[in-house]
């Protein structure tokens, strides 16, 4: 899982927590090298470590053990260089659509023309244009989640992460987005990380998945998507589709499954 020059090299990492219960290993010794312009998916139960993951990535997790290198450089604290999308709602109700994605330019001190003409690139990008001066209570779940992206791309990052951003929509709104998601990757060769829990969803997007264990949280296996591009979800009915799909669930299944017997005998106690 290692190359010579990789855009995101993720290096040995592992996480601790103190609990008081005792120590709780979350991420344990996670390596990987991600490629400019890939799509990863990140899969596994509830609790094994995959937010926590992300968080080391984006900077917003600074106390770990090992390194994450982008552009061989280390990673420490938050920076423009890694956008986040996350799946609370983010917009603010108050400003329109092209003020919510113009507002890191505003805040970065961006000229009023330069950024609202960006704003309107990015809106076009997203497949928001004729929204531009609606408010989010205006708009749909889906068009909401659609500015985040928008607003999180405003600054042109080399990676985008993406933690379970279409979990709050329904099955069809998920489908059509994540149509659209391919689309903006494929055109502005966008390298992406992205965690779900739907794992048709991860095959739809992704170049490779990433499946990890209960916790502690490890990488069981990496999938090669090998599915032609572009892609849409027409391409969900195919038999290839649905042996990848059967072939992940059948080594998520079993990580799954711990998770639930920790839950059930958690409960008896």
């Amino acid at each position: 899982m290692m190359s010579n020059n990789p855009t995101l090299r993720i290096s040995s990492v592992s996480k601790h927590f103190e609990t008081g219960k005792g120590r709780v290993t979350a991420v344990d010794n996670v390596s990987l090298d991600i490629k400019q312009g890939e799509f990863i998916s990140i899969i596994g139960p509830s609790g094994c470590g995959k937010s926590t993951l992300m968080n080391m990535i984006g900077g917003l997790i600074t106390e770990y053990d090992g390194k994450v290198l982008l552009e061989g450089k280390q990673v420490r604290g938050c920076q423009p260089d890694i956008g986040m999308v996350f799946q609370e709602e983010s917009t603010f109700p108050w400003r329109t659509a092209i003020e919510n994605v113009a507002f890191p330019l505003e805040a970065a001190g961006v000229p009023k023309d330069k950024r609202l003409a960006r704003a309107h690139e990015l809106l076009d990008l997203v497949g928001l244009t004729g929204f531009e001066n609606h408010f989010p209570s205006e708009l749909s779940g889906g068009m909401r989640q659609r500015i985040a992206i928008a607003r999180t791309l405003a600054f042109q990052p080399r990676i985008l992460l993406m933690d379970e951003p279409f979990a709050a929509l329904d099955e069809q709104t998920r489908l059509l987005l994540g149509d659209k998601v391919v689309q903006i990757q494929q055109q502005l060769e966008q390298t992406t990380l992205l965690i779900t829990h739907n794992i048709a969803e991860a095959v739809q997007l992704s170049d490779r998945v990433l499946i990890m264990t209960f916790r502690p949280g490890r990488i069981k296996r990496v999938v090669d998507i090998n599915l032609p591009r572009p892609r849409s979800s027409e391409m969900m009915g195919s038999e290839k589709f649905s042996s990848y799909v059967a072939e992940i669930w059948a080594d998520l299944r079993t990580e799954a499954s711990k998770g639930l017997k920790e839950s059930e005998a958690a409960a008896a106690h």
